[in-house]
């Protein structure tokens, strides 16, 4: 996929009645006798951020990985756009317009910013093996700045940067490469207060681009900060959409963990 797209073909225009960039329509995934998800329901619109929480084991792992090419669905339906597509391989993913962002980040220590936000896709200098350090130096500094990610340098090496800071340079990789959907597995995890909020506005600047962001996450501050939406998952299956706002972390909690659908069953005993 080409960095070189202009911002129109990068950001998919949103708006009444266009599909969602990314949707899964009864997607199952079955590991021999084990059951990971079950007709599970989901989508991300245009210049949205949609949070993903469940308990562990609620299946949450698996319906990103299914996403993002790394398993494929038993059974169900991917969209991208309105079209049905086959999603075999992060490679595929990739293809599609979705990145994804894991707990790891996997980034090189030992590399400079610009080296990995391009790590496996550096550009060349055209009819020549050499590489475009110039390009990708312009288009790295480009992006950053379109985040407002507090880098103090572009070569400096990352082993010297802060956790926030690291975590920056994995979703500005995702924004440079995905044109579609950028997909945060528990992007705050072990940050402070101050890289916590770093994190937020990056969030918030790539739903503004058009971009759709999943988050996944077990933190109902995250999820309340920066979704548009929190859809929950409960034993692979869904368990209930909300609207930060119109909703509260105890009626989120309640489905993530039962609760309402034990009181719906009390009170039909009554």
């Amino acid at each position: 996929m080409s960095v070189e797209l202009n911002q129109e073909e990068r950001r998919p225009a949103s708006g009444a009645g266009a599909p969602p960039l990314l949707e899964l329509r009864a997607v199952s995934k079955s590991y021999g006798h084990v059951q990971a998800l079950a007709d599970v329901d989901f989508h991300v619109d245009a210049g949205s951020v949609v949070a993903l929480v469940g308990d562990n084991g609620a299946g949450k792992s698996t319906l990103v990985k299914a996403m993002a090419g790394a398993h494929q669905i038993s059974s169900g339906e991917i969209l991208i756009d309105g079209r049905a597509v086959t999603i075999g391989s992060p490679t595929e993913s990739a293809r599609l317009g979705i990145e994804t962002v894991y707990q790891d980040l996997a980034l090189c220590d030992n590399l400079d910013v610009v080296a990995n936000l391009y790590l496996g896709r550096e550009l060349r200098v055209r009819s020549l093996p050499l590489l475009d350090k110039l390009k990708m130096e312009k288009q790295a500094g480009t992006v950053i700045a379109e985040l407002a990610a507090t880098i103090p340098a572009l070569d400096q090496l990352v082993s010297s940067l802060s956790g926030g800071q690291r975590q920056a340079i994995a979703v500005a990789r995702a924004a440079l490469w995905g044109s579609r959907v950028v997909l945060l597995d528990e992007p705050t995890a072990a940050l402070g207060v101050a890289q916590t909020r770093m994190v937020y506005d990056l969030v918030r600047r790539m739903r503004d681009t058009g971009l759709g962001v999943v988050v996944v996450t077990h933190n109902m501050a995250d999820a309340f900060a920066v979704a548009d939406r929190i859809t929950v998952l409960r034993l692979g299956r869904n368990a209930g959409d909300f609207i930060p706002g119109a909703s509260t972390p105890d009626q989120v909690v309640a489905a993530i963990t039962g609760a309402d659908t034990i009181r719906t069953e009390g009170t039909d005993h009554d």
